[in-house]
């Protein structure tokens, strides 16, 4: 039989590391969802501001199932990190246009680092996988 110490502070610090994970990952999933479902619905404001970047305005929608499923991957645990993985793809595709475009990039690339980071902090293996050291 073996006796495990574990420290109070260690386990305190990764549920409170959790819960902040599970806030941002929820915060990015919301305004994912929101720009997912208004390009496959076609609301108005999504088609002529994905138009207005050079975007067929045929192809919105399927842009919006890609985000979308890729959103819905991202929310199970199980499939999370390679939600996340599409959704770096569709950034760096966001990214991509607005550069095209002439706009202001730093949105996206704020919000790729965003979800990775709401999925680092609320992860277990991807924190084994990447281990910051102090």
């Amino acid at each position: 039989m073996e006796a495990t110490f574990v420290t109070p502070g260690a386990k305190s610090r990764t549920d409170k590391a959790a819960l902040v994970g599970k806030i941002i990952s929820a915060l990015c999933i919301l305004f994912l969802l929101f720009d997912a479902v208004g390009k496959v619905i076609k609301e108005s404001h999504h088609v002529e501001g994905s138009a207005a970047l050079g975007w067929p305005v045929d192809q919105v929608q399927s842009i919006g199932i890609a985000l979308l499923i890729s959103t819905i991957l991202y929310i199970i645990p199980r499939t999370s990190i390679l939600g996340a993985i599409l959704i770096t793809g569709y950034l760096g595709g966001a990214i991509a246009v607005m550069v095209r475009a002439g706009q202001p990039l730093y949105f996206a690339s704020v919000f790729g680092v965003l979800v990775w980071a709401g999925l680092y902090l609320r992860n277990e293996k991807v924190r084994a996988l990447i281990p910051f050291t102090k």
